[in-house]
């Protein structure tokens, strides 16, 4: 049966939609039915799509969103290595997001890297009460103490926070001054907004008012790219910056895996700003566009085939020496990544994948998929806003059902009458798939492997996604589906 005869036709994609909406009450299905969409001819041509985002879940539908307290500290100041981020409120949320997600990092935890450590403020009743104020100073003061050689700290602030209204500038200031390092307030409180996309925004406006900037550079060169929106999880970032400075590029900058105070400060003399994660740094790549007149632009180390597209795009915003290294670069990894299609392709092809995966990824990771001939039935995003989906869209084929927010009923719905062969999403999704019998990757921290970004990440990809998939363990078991 040919790829065409498989895939859902309109027609059944836009049935199945109504199907799935009829659980629902008459006003909750009305609002619902905003979020899904089937990718045709016309919305894939034209780029338009009608999926609502960016709106609030519906009370009493269960969401897989996360809050901005995740955008902030989960994603963007957590994974700058050489400072202490202190989640400011009970130790709840904090606990959560305590090495949650793999950003590799060099150097000797606890001494000059404390990505995966966890530090909270610990909020009590009488916190709540009397304010938390003097409690964060001494905080602080004690970090400073335990570890000398800390760069800086943030203050990652959780709900009660912002209820009370702890006044965490001001004692950001006072820190500052008295520390001699800079003590950075975000007030990512998680009730802000309807997603984590709010937090990432809030982190963002932080750095630019506090970090940005404020470093210096010794030489520059024409050849300086920052690598924005890559927090590299299973070691992502490395994989991407060996291709960059294959081609002859020197990265003074990972924003933020692995990355430094230092770092972020001098980032304004980059001569381009390759972002991956469009919807958590897209923000500040436009302002260092407007600030500093630093251009910038997307890039997809995902798959083969999206990685010799993106590299020869970076390559022509440079002189024709960085060009002819990209097609060098191209040509000496080319014969090694045909021979891992050639092994995994015949395994994988036509396989069915359904993604649900945060920011920019669903959409960046359809071309990987493709490479080894495995077909996307359908896909969206926990929290992307409009714009992604005009993106994601063009990468559709006819028929792949597109949604957002989908509640855990929308998704096993899906995925049963779809009889998808994998699913990849969250970690709050996974161990249900495995009692459903269905094949699941962790799209969000690659299941404990990587990097899948660039050449040597399609490897780990590729044999991730056979190992899901054809393991003999789901023959062990009755699916449920």
């Amino acid at each position: 049966m040919s790829t065409t005869e498989k895939r859902l036709s309109v027609e059944k994609g836009e049935a199945l939609i109504q199907e799935l909406l009829e659980a629902y009450p008459e006003k909750t299905r009305k609002l619902r039915a905003k979020h899904f969409e089937v990718a045709t001819e016309e919305t894939i041509e034209s780029s338009k799509c009608s999926v609502k985002s960016n709106i609030k879940s519906r009370p009493g539908v269960m969401t897989v969103r996360g809050c901005a307290y995740a955008g902030s500290k989960g994603v963007v100041w957590g994974p700058i290595k050489d400072m202490v981020h202190i989640s400011h409120g009970p130790v709840g949320c904090g606990q959560y997001s305590w090495g949650t997600r793999r950003n590799y990092q060099n150097g000797v935890l606890g001494v000059d890297a404390f990505g995966a450590m966890q530090i909270t403020s610990d909020y009590q009743e009488k916190d709540i009460v009397f304010g938390g104020d003097k409690k964060l100073e001494q905080i602080c003061r004690e970090i400073t103490e335990m570890f000398p050689l800390a760069k800086g700290i943030s203050v990652q602030s959780e709900c009660p926070v912002g209820l009370i209204g702890d006044d965490i500038e001001a004692v950001g200031k006072k820190m500052t001054k008295e520390l001699s390092m800079p003590v950075v307030p975000v007030r990512c409180e998680g009730f802000r907004g309807v997603s984590q996309s709010l937090g990432h925004h809030i982190a963002n406006d932080a750095i630019r008012d506090h970090v940005m900037g404020k470093g210096e550079i010794a030489d520059s060169t024409p050849y300086d790219v920052c690598i924005i929106g890559d927090y590299n999880i299973g070691g992502d970032a490395w994989a991407s910056r060996i291709l960059l400075e294959k081609i002859g590029l020197r990265v003074i900058a990972q924003w933020t895996g692995d990355g430094t105070l230092n770092e972020v400060s001098i980032a304004h003399h980059s001569k381009l700003n390759l972002i991956h994660c469009y919807r958590s740094m897209n923000y500040i790549c436009t302002t260092m566009e407007e600030q500093y007149g630093i251009p910038w632009m997307e890039y997809n180390f995902f798959g083969p085939s999206k990685t010799y597209e993106s590299l020869r795009n970076i390559a022509s915003r440079f002189d024709q020496t960085i060009q002819d290294n990209a097609e060098r670069v191209i040509a000496e990894y080319k014969a090694e990544m045909d021979a891992v299609i050639a092994k995994y392709r015949p395994r994988l092809a036509g396989k069915k994948v359904m993604l649900l995966i945060g920011g920019l990824r669903s959409g960046h990771t359809i071309g990987a998929y493709e490479d080894l001939g495995m077909e996307i039935v359908a896909t969206g995003f926990e929290f992307a806003h409009k714009e992604e989906y005009a993106r994601t869209i063009k990468d559709l084929e006819n028929g792949t059902i597109l949604y957002d927010d989908p509640s855990a009923f929308d998704l096993e719905f899906l995925s049963k009458r779809l009889d998808i062969d994998l699913m990849g999403s969250g970690v709050k999704e996974k161990y249900v798939y495995h009692k459903m019998g269905i094949p699941f990757r962790q799209m969000h921290s690659w299941d404990y492997s990587g990097p899948y970004h660039g050449f040597d990440g399609f490897k780990v990809f590729a044999r991730d996604m056979d190992m899901a998939i054809n393991s003999p363990v789901w023959g062990l078991m009755k699916k449920t589906v």
